[in-house]
């Protein structure tokens, strides 16, 4: 028996001892070191300069459709370019004048003035 277990290959033994503990066999593929310098560079794409260029990659929402085309500036509407827009804080608003103020800027006033509002009372209520 002694000379039978040394003829056998390691592998085969370490299979054996598995399968009769119930634990699947080891894959022939090693785990990647916490060091290891393959993973930590930069991830090349797969699409061609020329796809993102003229689509914008990611930006589709539906199951069955497609990423939507870049299109030139003229063609999209005016708002879309007031987007980025920085817009007044809220002491900025206090120290406007509100009979002044366009309806979307007294508008955005009230909305934070409420919201701080309701802050200062739940901090009124946690202290008690």
């Amino acid at each position: 028996m002694a000379a039978r277990c040394i003829t056998q290959t390691k592998e085969s033994v370490v299979t054996r001892l598995l399968i009769y503990r119930g634990y699947s066999a080891a894959s022939g593929k090693s785990k990647k070191a916490k060091g290891d310098a393959s993973s930590d560079g930069p991830k090349v794409s797969s699409l061609d300069k020329e796809v993102k260029s003229t689509t914008t990659v990611g930006a589709n929402i539906l199951k069955d459709g497609v990423d939507p085309k870049v299109m030139a500036d003229s063609e999209y509407p005016d708002w879309v370019w007031h987007l980025l827009d920085k817009r007044p804080a809220l002491s900025e608003l206090k120290r406007m004048d509100l009979e002044t103020v366009p309806f979307d800027l007294l508008r955005r006033y009230c909305k934070l003035e409420n919201r701080a509002r309701i802050k200062a009372g739940n901090v009124l209520k946690s202290k008690k």
